[in-house]
């Protein structure tokens, strides 16, 4: 295992150049630690996506009930370096998300706020003052499909379990999903990207076991 390192803001690390990423869940007979591999579309790994700060018995709640659900998460995304570039937090809830967005020194980006648990699924993208910088949205109430726009309703990157044009089919649409990112987004919005991924995951997919919004 890599030794994490803290990003720094004047770093280019290589996973904030790659425009389309292909986020693979690491399958578990019995998963009570959420991990991500981070390749690009010719399978290479270029980061990766681990959740942290679990105690003992949050470990213990997720293997034998659903509340686990419901708890406190921490997730952290490192590149292949082992540079830690975001950290993120879902604070407990009942229905709706919150995942508090971090770069990798621990200052504050902003939040990923859901709107809504029924229909087409929105999260609103938040920055540190609370201004709206964005938002996710679903294209239907079903799909695992959907687009994040900026303030000015500009499409800026997708979410997608569509593996066309994969140059590497090593992986299976169950467990994997696609993300594109327009070129020209950069900095904060850039980052604002890489966490919505992980934020859509953990407020839906990973609810499959108690309500399925997904």
């Amino acid at each position: 295992m890599l030794r994490p390192r803290s990003y720094k803001v004047t770093d280019m690390s290589n996973l904030l150049t790659v425009d389309r990423l292909i986020v693979n869940q690491k399958a578990k007979l019995i998963e009570v630690t959420q991990e991500y591999a981070i390749r690009n579309e010719n399978g290479d790994q270029v980061g990766y996506i681990r959740q942290e700060g679990q105690t003992f018995l949050h470990k213990a709640a997720r293997f034998i009930t659903s509340i686990d659900q419901f708890l406190t998460h921490h997730f952290a995304l490192y590149d292949d370096a082992g540079t830690k570039i975001l950290e993120l937090s879902r604070p407990a809830k009942i229905f709706k998300s919150r995942i508090l967005v971090r770069d990798g020194n621990g200052q504050q980006i902003g939040q990923i706020v859901q709107k809504n648990v029924f229909g087409k699924i929105r999260f609103d993208l938040e920055a540190a003052g609370g201004q709206l910088v964005g938002q996710i949205r679903a294209e239907n109430w079903r799909a695992w499909n959907f687009a994040i726009v900026d303030e000015s309703e500009r499409e800026i990157a997708r979410i997608t379990k569509k593996f066309v044009g994969v140059a590497k089919a090593l992986f299976t649409p169950a467990d994997n999903y696609i993300v594109d990112i327009d070129r020209s987004v950069e900095g904060q919005k850039r980052l604002f990207v890489l966490a919505s991924a992980t934020a859509v995951d953990t407020a839906l997919k990973q609810d499959s076991r108690g309500i399925d919004f997904t």
